[in-house]
């Protein structure tokens, strides 16, 4: 999956696609309750195609709900930005024309300025690590705060670790010298890549495929998933294990929404999330297993990288961004990475 990306927007611009957004949302929603009076049926949106590992982690979620309610809570998952992008999704959500929607931490972190701390690289050393930050305290603070925007977090699913690939091999901080590195238009990505000594060039996620063919882009990154999926072992064919940002995709429920599921059936909505979670997380390790298995066969080489030397260049630059992040939620991230060393 590539996180969500993009330009930046006129103001009039973002007004228009809210409304659309708004549109389409509602025309579906109108749908959602037209069922028995006993049986309500919820819409859940992805921009994910239908095949990824998160959407097929919202049909597990799906199955599980059913099951767990008797049929009596069902949710139809509807993929590939049908229902609008991840802003517009989240924001028909707090207008309650939304019924579940997903959205990655670094579009949340635009609505909960405090979501900056899981934008930073360099935040964790294993999936471990990663794992007890969302299911702690800090998952909490997260939820506490979406849920005064109109939304219930109900989990967490992943998108996982992303990593370096790269034309020339990249062993060593040295070698990120003068790469140009294609990176989300992301302050943090921008800022890190750069005090590694690499060039940050931010573009369009669909736009470097051609930039790297053509030698604009020397590297770019991602989950090691992607470079099978998107053929970039046709023009790269390194691979560094930089392991350096995990990103999340949150799962939440429009106030509407939620105010519609019977009390007695709500714990049964958290029940059936945490398999899903635990699910998806397995299955997206499958995913980037077997591509990993597949990138050898092709003549892809992996390399280990020595993280410690990549993290005292990036981690005081990135500290700089996220100086206004509230303490409560600094310890709640330090507390999760110190539980799973």
């Amino acid at each position: 999956m590539f996180i969500l990306e993009r330009q930046e927007e006129t103001t009039m611009f973002k007004f228009k696609k809210c409304l659309i957004a708004a549109a389409v949302a509602a025309s579906f929603a109108v749908t959602s309750f037209a069922n028995a009076a006993d049986t309500l049926t919820m819409k859940m949106g992805f921009v994910d195609p239908a095949t990824s590992s998160y959407a097929l982690g919202g049909k597990k979620f799906a199955e599980e709900l059913d099951k767990l309610t008797d049929g009596k809570l069902k949710v139809q998952v509807i993929a590939g930005g049908t229902l609008g992008g991840e802003r517009e999704m989240y924001e028909g959500a707090q207008m309650g024309t939304m019924d579940i929607i997903t959205i990655v931490n670094t579009v949340l972190s635009q609505f909960i300025p405090e979501l900056t701390i899981l934008d930073q690289l360099f935040l964790f050393d294993n999936e471990a690590q990663a794992h007890a930050a969302v299911d702690g305290k800090l998952g909490e603070l997260i939820a506490k705060k979406a849920e005064a925007q109109g939304v219930h977090i109900i989990g967490a699913l992943e998108s996982g670790f992303r990593d370096t690939f790269s034309k020339n091999p990249i062993k060593s901080l040295d070698d990120f010298k003068g790469v140009k590195i294609r990176t989300m238009e992301n302050k943090m990505q921008i800022a890190a890549f750069n005090a590694l000594g690499a060039i940050a060039t931010p573009m369009p996620a669909t736009e470097q495929y051609t930039a790297l063919q053509q030698g604009t882009i020397d590297a770019c990154e991602n989950a090691v998933g992607n470079m099978l999926i998107n053929r970039y072992y046709e023009v790269i064919n390194n691979v560094t294990n930089t392991h350096h940002q995990f990103t999340y995709i949150f799962v939440g429920v429009s106030d509407r929404t939620w105010k519609k599921i019977p009390d007695e059936l709500k714990p049964k909505v958290y029940e059936a999330m945490k398999t899903a979670v635990a699910w998806q997380r397995q299955n997206l390790k499958e995913i980037n297993d077997n591509a990993k298995a597949e990138l050898l066969k092709k003549g892809v080489k992996f390399y280990d990288i020595d993280r410690e030397a990549l993290k005292a260049k990036a981690v005081p630059e990135l500290q700089k961004l996220a100086s206004n992040v509230p303490q409560e939620w600094v310890d709640a991230y330090k507390e999760a990475v110190a539980s799973a060393k």
